[in-house]
């Protein structure tokens, strides 16, 4: 039985995006599993793997790879979205200024930028911007968490899945 072409590109690429990952991934990895005896878990979800309850650093969550670190209990919540705390820190009323996006969806396209650029993506991230609403990683990341398209920031918002 075979599959259409664009689902076997679909596994294809996503094959070679964990490979081409691979060097971010498993740092981020061994880091979730030596917190483990801290209270850290770890969970499967899709294509990435989740460390929650991770003892140390900022809230939110970080992914590289195809890990996300965070101190929440749950990825499956939701947060202020970037531009929801531009907006509100410059005290601007949008009509954003309240939105809130799928902390989940949000790192699930950090985890496909991160397959896409590999080891490039902490370079190519730091060079455009940083954790900034600025950064168009950022941007690409809330929109797909709101949408579930346009995960890739350099497509005008047209890349899906």
């Amino acid at each position: 039985m075979s599959l259409p072409w664009r689902r076997v590109v679909r596994r294809v690429g996503g094959r070679l995006g964990l490979i081409w990952a691979l060097p971010l991934t498993l740092p981020m990895l061994l880091a979730g599993l030596l917190m483990l005896p801290f209270g850290a878990r770890i969970d499967r979800h899709g294509p990435m793997w989740v460390v929650t309850r991770f003892p140390v650093g900022p809230r939110g969550a970080l992914a590289l790879g195809h890990v996300v670190l965070t101190r929440l209990p749950s990825v499956d919540v939701r947060v202020p979205s970037y531009r929801s705390r531009a907006a509100a820190a410059a005290g601007v009323d949008t009509p954003w200024r309240y939105e809130r996006v799928h902390l989940g969806r949000h790192e699930l396209a950090h985890v496909r930028q991160s397959a896409a650029l590999g080891l490039l993506f902490p370079l190519v991230y730091l060079l455009c911007g940083g954790i900034s609403a600025r950064n168009p990683f950022e941007q690409a990341a809330d929109r797909y968490a709101r949408s579930g398209r346009g995960w890739w920031p350099f497509s005008g918002g047209a890349a899906r899945d």
